[in-house]
């Protein structure tokens, strides 16, 4: 049943009704968090605020039309109303291109030069490059947060892919992105991890993914659907011996 529903709704990563807004408005309130440290030159609830003359104002909410479909994120404010936000710009109401840039942000094994990177491409040439930092900082704590978060003990299902993803680092290239999406046992679809790859899609580097989701808590996979890589069911035995 849990198949059948999945199969229907489909499992694409973009587009209205893909698996992407969460990491969306991850990604998106990390450089805006970015941003406001930048603008007000100090870190949220740092008493160096106290007394500058312009604090954090806390946020408004903004619904953003995306190519991941509607995304609602948190606007930070100051006091003094002069922040004006570059990645999402007041009265900007639709955001394009944003989905390659997410799963490139939101993937382990990403330098924080190749972020910084991508980020100076997102925002041009009139942000500094200390704040473009300043944002890198932000956006990678931001991932690493989700990237490590717990999950859960059994999935039924979990489907494994790799797709190639243009990633800026001094020139664009195609880096091999590797996404694993489950479905729970509520029969929700979720993103377990996204990694980059410097190299061919490989058995070996499976292994070394799916060892860290049994090392984030997953004791036991029921199916997972893979291609017919060479070498991949020994890894998926080597981690979860009964899995399908």
């Amino acid at each position: 049943m849990l198949v059948d529903r999945a199969r229907g709704d489909g499992l694409q990563l973009t587009g209205e009704g893909g698996l992407l807004q969460q990491l969306t408005k991850r990604v998106l309130e990390s450089a805006l968090d970015g941003e406001i440290t930048d603008h007000v030159g100090y870190d949220k609830h740092d008493p160096a605020g106290r007394g500058s003359g312009n604090t954090r104002n806390g946020s408004r909410t903004k619904t953003v039309i995306t190519d991941v479909g509607p995304v609602e994120v948190r606007v930070p404010r100051d006091s003094a109303g002069t922040f004006e936000p570059q990645i999402v710009r007041k009265r900007q109401r639709r955001l394009s291109g944003v989905d390659d840039m997410v799963l490139s942000l939101s993937a382990k094994g990403l330098t924080h030069g190749e972020i910084a990177a991508h980020l100076a491409e997102v925002y041009g040439a009139e942000v500094s490059k200390q704040t473009i930092s300043t944002i890198t900082d932000k956006v990678m704590d931001g991932m690493a947060e989700w990237q490590n978060r717990p999950l859960d003990r059994v999935y039924p299902v979990v489907f494994i892919d790799a797709i190639n993803v243009k990633i800026r680092d001094g020139q664009v290239a195609n880096r091999p992105i590797y996404v694993v999406m489950a479905v729970t046992v509520d029969g929700n679809r979720d993103i377990l991890g996204i990694w980059a790859g410097d190299g061919g899609e490989g058995a070996k580097h499976w292994l070394h993914v799916l060892t860290e989701l049994k090392n984030r808590g997953v004791a036991d996979v029921l199916m997972l659907v893979c291609d017919g890589l060479k070498g991949l069911p020994d890894a998926v035995a080597t981690v979860w011996p009964r899995t399908i």
